[in-house]
């Protein structure tokens, strides 16, 4: 089920969620300092892309919330609404809403991506 689910994403929203992902790892990547960060939006990109039977796992240190914080200021905001927008619009219908569950997933994950962990679902 979850490779039909993820084939469908992939044509009605994923890939758009994926290239913002992309775009944004690719800005992060300009600078020297922001390489670490681009690389980390570059793994949640494949995330995007195919999230059917994938959990995110939360944790981290005081070095997560520290990139968090800023990954919030410069680039998490847009990205966590345009994921939530995504949501509310796929929740609209029944048929939807397993794929509006994804992008609130995302719009999490968008949030705070720094100390996750991205694991096959059981």
């Amino acid at each position: 089920m979850s490779c039909l689910g993820n084939i469908l994403w992939f044509f009605f929203g994923g890939l758009i969620q994926g290239l913002s992902w992309c775009l944004v790892g690719l800005l992060w990547c300009i600078t020297i300092v922001g390489i670490p960060v681009g690389v980390q939006c570059f793994k949640l990109a494949g995330l995007s892309f195919f999230p059917f039977g994938k959990e995110v796992i939360y944790g981290g240190g005081a070095g997560s919330l520290l990139l968090n914080l800023i990954w919030l200021l410069f680039g998490g905001i847009p990205l966590a609404i345009i994921s939530a927008l995504d949501g509310l619009l796929f929740c609209i219908t029944i048929v939807g809403i397993p794929f509006g569950m994804q992008c609130f997933k995302l719009a999490k994950l968008a949030l705070m991506p720094f100390g996750t962990e991205v694991v096959p679902s059981i």
